[in-house]
């Protein structure tokens, strides 16, 4: 078979197997560019499964890119909250007011201006072209090189982009004519259910017969890749920290800076340990030493950066969250505010109290004179810009990066249990 003939057989074979069994799914109902834009925007890095509630919701609430356009973006980030690489959410939204300033809400049918969008990269921008409007562009993506690198045996580095130019040409002189729309989103599907990278379903692809990967027994090797850099390791304390008195019940947040990992979005209060410090090499341990010495570090720091005066009341737990160039590894310690003083550990619980003393601390457990006034004022109720206190009520309308959200919500939930577990009591001792 000559290498047109493997071309055309590829093109015809995956052609007939999509439209014979893709899957329902919501963004394919519609060629509406702009739904389709939403789509591709989610799916990157994130599982089919995973987006499609996420998609609905979105589109229920921002149907067109005039819609999204107006939104506020707290609002936008919130329905966005749980499927990560928050930029993407911002960028949308940013190329959303592009095309209800520059083309009236309708995205339009025009590859170099759909690339101009904010956001939108090569992929983005053959996907909306070809699905949206049948043109014939490539959309090449991790799924689809992989395919193409099996099927034609290719060995070169997909890592590199002279290797991702050379596979878009490729995917170009493979669309059937008329049929991009089909073409394209069948060999992302091929690649997302058959084609897969660890345990290709050789025996269910439509184009096994002419798969030179496959005939050379390199499936399974293909495509050839050099591996990204492991995400940069840091070591950070966060504070939990509970309301007293008439802000019982509520939790001490803080909104994150305008620019840079996750702008604007809501966390608890951290601090990221300095490579070589005395904590860094505690971080792993577990015994009450270990955890007294890693909560005064985050009460002296969060003093020094905010003025609060932090008391650490307990550890709590151990979290981590893996972004694309960080991972974060996070120790998270009970807390609330106090201006009493120093602090002593209290036995094998795990608990640290309040010392007599009528200082407020610092990274020693006690400050000068001058620093007193700020302290006493946050313990009072003044609290640094963008902090803020919560309660449950309050989870429907902030943004939360995952680690965190999946900490609060623990809380609440343990919270809540508490409280029935109360209710239950006081209701049995009546009864009784």
């Amino acid at each position: 078979m000559t290498a047109e003939d493997a071309k055309s057989f590829f093109s015809r074979e995956l052609l007939l197997w999509y439209r014979a069994s893709k899957r329902d799914l919501p963004w394919r109902r519609s060629r509406d560019p702009y739904r389709i834009w939403v789509s591709e925007v989610m799916l990157q890095q994130t599982r089919v499964e995973t987006v499609i509630p996420y998609y609905e919701r979105f589109m229920e609430r921002f149907p067109t890119a005039v819609a999204l356009a107006e939104a506020p973006e707290e609002e936008v980030l919130k329905l966005w909250e749980g499927l990560g690489y928050y930029s993407r959410a911002r960028n949308l939204q940013a190329g959303a007011r592009e095309v209800a300033e520059l083309y009236g809400g309708a995205v339009p049918d025009d590859k170099e201006a759909v690339a101009r969008l904010k956001g939108v990269g090569p992929y983005t921008a053959g996907a909306i072209m070809s699905i949206a409007f049948n043109r014939p562009e490539p959309a090449v993506d991790g799924n689809v090189m992989r395919v193409l690198s099996r099927y034609f045996c290719l060995e070169d580095d997909i890592a590199k982009p002279s290797t991702r130019k050379k596979i878009e040409r490729l995917a170009v002189s493979l669309i059937p004519e008329g049929a991009a729309s089909d073409f394209n989103q069948g060999l992302m599907e091929l690649g997302a259910l058959v084609c897969t990278p660890k345990s290709p379903g050789c025996l269910t692809c439509p184009v096994m017969a002419q798969c030179a990967g496959r005939l050379a027994g390199k499936e399974r090797e293909l495509p050839v890749k050099t591996k990204a850099k492991p995400p940069r390791p840091e070591l950070r304390l966060a504070a939990l920290i509970v309301g007293t008195g008439p802000r019982a019940g509520q939790v001490l947040v803080r909104r994150r800076p305008d620019r840079g990992l996750l702008a604007r979005m809501w966390e608890l209060p951290h601090i990221e340990l300095a490579k070589g410090s005395s904590e860094t090499a505690l971080f792993g341990g577990n015994d009450d030493a270990v955890h007294r010495q890693l909560a005064r570090r985050l009460a002296a720091e969060l003093m020094r950066e905010t003025g609060l005066p932090v008391r650490p009341l307990g550890w709590r737990e151990d979290a981590e969250h893996v972004f694309s160039h960080i991972h974060w590894h996070m120790r998270v310690y009970t807390a609330e505010l106090d201006s009493s003083g120093a602090f002593r550990f209290e036995g094998d619980d795990r608990t640290w109290i309040a010392a007599e003393a009528a200082g407020v601390y610092d990274a020693g457990l006690f400050c000068e004179d001058e620093q007193a006034a700020p302290l006493l004022a946050a313990a009072a109720g003044d609290l640094p810009p963008g902090y803020r206190w919560i309660g449950p009520e309050d989870m429907g309308e902030l943004a939360f990066p995952n680690l965190f959200l999946r900490i609060l919500n623990a809380y609440w939930q343990q919270e809540g249990n508490a409280d029935a577990m109360d209710d239950e009591m006081t209701n049995g001792g009546i009864i009784g």
